[in-house]
């Protein structure tokens, strides 16, 4: 388990994190580009001329961590939950032909029986921070829920494809809904699933869809708990109180991800390894473990 830092460590980092933001937001309008004051980053990613997106994640000095192929050339790629895109484009960087995929609306969040969209969209405006938004402006600005979505991740994602020249092609479903109708494609040489599977009420349903579209390769990046030695299991993280839960609900251990994997078919499970970082708008130090999949 990563270390955490210390109170005084966190709020250094959270503040240098909301400097960054207006930095970035400065540099941006110094460049003539779009107005960026509202978008929440979500990944770091490097658009040249020195702008760097402020990304919540930043994934970049540990990306040899993931394990993807070199050269990606003649391939192609499927990156289920872009958010900013920081994979997606990493993948069309090595030569790769890709879909990034996002959810259609934040209305298509999985919420628990019973929930309401509305309540879905009350956690996740309670979850976003209102400094990380319009840094250098009214805090108290009220989004819809469609300029959430936006602001979240379209707006970030148009923005650096536009400013790469990129060619990614953005699909918008529900990882249960994948099909080859869909993304265009009857399957893909390699399928990335990061930080996916615990928004899901069905991960094995969520993980079968993804996995029906992978001809080759699929790598998973999120925390899995320690398994105590027991057999195959999920812990429950979703909580008692339909208010207090953050669109999260099931960490399955180590055992149980390797053994849907190889039921969906996947000849060979490895784990790659482990990977940490902080987040940058509280200083919270995360770790996800890696694991490859192969057909």
């Amino acid at each position: 388990m990563a270390q955490q830092l210390s109170n005084e460590e966190q709020q250094k980092i959270a503040a240098g994190y909301v400097a960054e933001l207006r930095d970035f937001h400065r540099r941006a309008q110094e460049l003539g580009l779009d107005d960026t004051a509202d978008y929440l980053w979500y990944h770091s990613v490097d658009l040249g001329a020195g702008l760097i997106t402020p990304g919540l994640y930043d994934f970049r000095s540990c990306i040899g961590d993931f394990g993807f192929p070199a050269e990606m050339t003649a391939m192609t790629a499927l990156d289920v939950g872009s958010a900013t895109g920081f994979f997606a484009f990493e993948f069309e960087r090595r030569g790769a032909s890709v879909v990034s995929v996002e959810l259609p609306s934040l209305r298509e969040l999985d919420r628990f029986p019973g929930q309401s969209v509305e309540d879905s969209l009350a956690k996740i405006e309670k979850m976003v921070d209102p400094k990380l938004m319009h840094p250098g402006g009214d805090r108290s600005k009220k989004f819809s829920a469609d300029e959430y979505y936006f602001n979240l991740l379209e707006g970030p994602f148009r923005f650096c494809a536009k400013r790469l020249g990129s060619r990614v092609q953005r699909c918008y479903s529900t990882i249960y809904d994948l099909s080859p109708e869909k993304l265009g494609r009857p399957g893909f040489d390699f399928v990335f699933l990061g930080d996916v599977l615990l928004h899901t009420l069905y991960p094995l349903r969520a993980l079968a869809a993804a996995a029906a579209m992978c001809t080759g390769t699929l790598v998973l990046s999120q925390h899995i708990p320690e398994d105590g030695g027991r057999g195959p299991a999920m812990l429950w993280v979703g909580g008692d109180d339909p208010r207090e839960d953050e669109v999260s609900w099931w960490w399955p251990n180590k055992a149980c991800l390797v053994a849907m994997l190889k039921k969906l078919d996947f000849a060979e499970v490895t784990e790659l390894g482990r990977h940490s970082g902080v987040l940058k708008s509280s200083g919270f130090v995360y770790e996800r473990t890696l694991l490859r999949a192969t057909r």
